[in-house]
């Protein structure tokens, strides 16, 4: 595993709270673009892989993988592209960006089309886990990406995926048994489900979609000899959320810090093309 992703993600956060971005930085950068079913994030790294500026917000333009709304995606990432590019003083020409794995290519297409739309190249796409595996550089193991709507598996071999899947269930699901649970709106639910202070009463409300959760990645692992199961997504992040995967699988399950942040920067990192964010210096 990666011994400096902890050290990224940690920058990836000052980043997206707004610290100051690096103006004057001249050298390559590589922009990543993921439209999640929850929130959607613009990440901008420099030429040496390390957070430089971005972006992320809560908006439902998207479920299950499948752009539901088209417009207000691609008005979104216009906004947060022009924001980035105020923060640095130059302009963003292309990005990658990402897909469940299983998602039919029109609709990888459809994702591609937002990020063209917003006014970006985008000639590089990857499945959500590959893409965590770009930062967490997993040689053997499984990575398994809880997003908003759903759920992607993939398993790593010497290095390599040798298996990927995705079934929806993700942090929307929890945010309506909440919503249910305690009779508040959804918009509501979404706020007190993010709220530390409630992670423990919320817990047995919870815990049957965590154990769903953990159902669907012990089966999908069955046929392999994972011996670590590594979490991303913003939905894993929630407490016990690694626990009951764990305990489903019988399979010791690690978490990174800031888990939100891994498949937008790994997604970034796919963004091979070789482009400044100014002129070359003569």
């Amino acid at each position: 595993m990666n011994s400096h992703a902890d050290d990224i993600l940690a920058r990836a956060v000052s980043v997206f709270n707004k610290t100051p971005a690096r103006q004057g930085y001249k050298g390559r950068v590589h922009v990543g673009v993921d439209l999640g079913t929850a929130y959607t994030v613009l990440v901008v790294l420099d030429e040496d892989g390390q957070p430089l500026a971005g972006r992320y917000q809560f908006a439902q333009i998207v479920r299950d993988g499948l752009v539901v709304d088209f417009i207000g995606a691609m008005q979104i990432l216009s906004r947060m592209k022009a924001e980035v590019e105020a923060d640095l003083g130059f302009a963003l020409e292309s990005a990658a960006t990402s897909y469940p794995p299983g998602v039919a290519p029109a609709e990888v297409k459809a994702t591609q089309n937002v990020v063209i739309g917003a006014g970006l190249e985008c000639e590089h796409f990857v499945d959500e886990p590959t893409a965590a595996n770009a930062l967490l550089q997993i040689k053997d193991g499984a990575v398994v990406d809880v997003g908003g709507g759903t759920t992607g598996v993939a398993i790593f071999k010497d290095g390599e995926v040798v298996y990927t899947a995705d079934e929806a269930t993700g942090g929307t699901q929890f945010t309506l048994v909440l919503s249910g649970a305690l009779g508040v709106s959804f918009e509501e639910a979404e706020d007190i489900k993010k709220d530390p202070k409630r992670a423990r009463s919320l817990y047995p409300l919870v815990r049957p979609v965590m154990q769903k959760v953990g159902s669907i990645v012990a089966r999908h692992i069955a046929p392999y000899d994972v011996k670590t199961i590594h979490l991303v997504g913003g939905t894993s992040g929630m407490p016990g959320m690694a626990d009951i995967v764990a305990e489903m699988t019988g399979i010791p399950t690690k978490l990174p810090s800031h888990p939100m942040f891994v498949t937008p920067i790994g997604i970034a990192m796919h963004d091979r093309e070789d482009k400044t964010g100014a002129p070359p210096q003569k």
